[in-house]
């Protein structure tokens, strides 16, 4: 059983170190369950840490209340410094990772159809370059945060804005119009369109496909990319597709009357302590090249 760090508190409880950390997402989501699903645990292992927490400090930090948890004026107070002690803690934990080897793991967030269609083949084929490297692909549309070392390196669409974490430009990321086969040779006032749903109408390429689509309906949308080309693959409709996803699908064509949007920057996200990592930059180097190789495929689909 792996051992807590803990020191002695002034109620004579042992304060585990962990706890602090259970503490801090509880006090930023004020939900049980959301801090839960953040830690990877149940809500219930959330609450005893936290009941641990105030236990060993003999104060308590947060009220419960019908709607969630908050904190109290007592918890407030502490919220700071045990923000710098979880800062000083990831801090440490990315220069051990900056002074490791070869060996160990190395967490790549990506989003997820790009990380799945694309990264993971292409990976494969280059294999022999990341020997005794183990990877860990995590598909999310969420940006992970790399000062808490939830990924080690991120593919993001959007240069990173938080200053602190080092970009570097990998490509550009082409779209079009596809629908299946055949779907055009309809009358074009009886198109109709998928899309994203309200929470990411904002990104470039559903702008641009409302644009296409003008006043012609949108009869699906999702915020699952691999659902949208699934539906237009279906013949439901006509959607803003990668090309890397949809250019080489023989059950797709792209709509020559729609002129494809400008293309998204790739860019390759890590914490500059990180960056120091052998393992770290041998991944972050197969990455670049890798992308480089196939620009071809990722701007319009040619290879």
């Amino acid at each position: 059983m792996q051992k807590r760090t803990s020191l002695n508190s002034s109620s004579g409880h042992r304060l585990q170190w962990d706890d602090v950390r259970y503490f801090l997402e509880l006090a930023r989501l004020g939900s049980l369950s959301a801090a839960a699903r953040t830690l990877g645990v149940e809500h219930s292992t959330v609450a005893r840490r936290i009941e641990s927490l105030e236990q060993s400090l003999g104060i308590r930090v947060f009220d419960r209340l019908a709607r969630g948890w908050s904190l109290t004026r007592e918890g407030e107070i502490l919220t700071a410094q045990a923000q710098r002690l979880d800062d000083e803690a990831q801090a440490f934990s990315r220069a051990a990772l900056g002074a490791a080897s070869l060996r160990g793991t190395v967490r790549l967030s990506a989003p997820p159809v790009f990380g799945s269609h694309f990264l993971v083949p292409k990976l494969a084929a280059v294999r022999s370059q990341w020997q005794n490297i183990d990877l860990q692909v995590i598909g999310e549309s969420r940006d992970a945060n790399l000062f808490r070392s939830e990924a080690d390196l991120a593919i993001r669409l959007l240069r990173p804005t938080a200053p602190g974490l080092t970009a570097r430009r990998l490509g550009e990321l082409g779209y079009g119009a596809y629908a299946a086969h055949g779907y055009t040779s309809r009358p074009a006032g009886e198109w109709e369109f998928l899309g994203y749903d309200d929470r990411l109408r904002h990104v470039p390429q559903q702008r641009w496909i409302e644009q296409v689509a003008g006043d012609r309906p949108f009869v699906l949308r999702s915020n699952d990319l691999a659902a949208l080309a699934q539906a237009a693959r279906a013949g439901l409709g006509i959607a803003a597709l990668p090309h890397f996803l949809a250019a080489g699908d023989a059950t797709l064509a792209l709509l020559s009357t729609a002129e494809c949007p400008a293309p998204r920057p790739l860019w390759l996200v890590m914490h500059p302590d990180v960056k120091r990592s052998p393992r770290v930059r041998r991944v972050a180097d197969v990455l670049i090249a890798l992308v480089g190789d196939m620009k071809n495929l990722l701007l319009d689909g040619t290879c």
